[in-house]
């Protein structure tokens, strides 16, 4: 059964089952158009950080540019259009180096300026955490947060702990889209 989680909770994911290795993240949302025939174009990516809240260099960036981790412990399967989880990121927890203590889950808006959308326009946007032994989901966001011209939001963080990986729902937005995300992250965008 699922653990429910709001805004700033934090939860363990290994105090019960210190032998979990696999888990997928998945990330969902709806949207609401401003026109007929409108597409909006959000994309998930993940972001492997060292103590000092940034990446360690390009490889520890994972989204549709760039969707294994060349440790194999962090995959993108890109995106999932229709029902369900739009994104889905795999996680073996035994392969994350020592260095990354936190993977940060994000969303952004793709070419926000272009396309003038914003998470203004986005609703019932969750993460879940799902164990891949048994398909159990572990742990659920539903995120409350009212948006109004954010184009990038982090749904959350994996982190470690004493020993023990933990989740934190966040739900934090930002303005700037990919490229904010990217500079806050020490990722260099060209």
């Amino acid at each position: 059964m699922a653990i429910n989680l709001t805004g700033g909770q934090k939860v363990s994911l290994t105090k019960y089952d210190p032998n979990l290795k696999n888990i997928t993240v998945g990330l969902g949302w709806n949207f609401v158009p401003r026109g007929i025939g409108m597409s909006f174009d959000l994309d998930a990516s993940a972001f492997l950080l060292t103590a000092i809240g940034k990446v360690s260099g390009p490889k520890d960036f994972i989204f549709y540019g760039n969707l294994t981790h060349p440790s194999g412990s962090v995959t993108h399967k890109g995106d999932r259009p229709g029902s369900g989880d739009k994104a889905k990121i795999k996680i073996d927890l035994s392969l994350i180096p020592s260095t990354v203590v936190r993977i940060a889950f994000t969303v952004t808006v793709y070419e926000p300026e272009e396309s003038r959308q914003t998470f203004g326009s986005v609703h019932n946007a969750y993460l879940r955490i799902v164990d891949e032994k048994n398909n159990d989901e572990l742990v659920r966001y539903n995120i409350e947060t009212t948006f109004s011209n954010e184009t990038a939001v982090v749904f959350g963080e994996l982190y470690r702990n004493n020993g023990e990986w933990k989740f934190n729902a966040m739900g934090d937005g930002y303005s700037g889209g990919l490229a904010g995300l990217c500079g806050k992250y020490g990722v260099e965008v060209g």
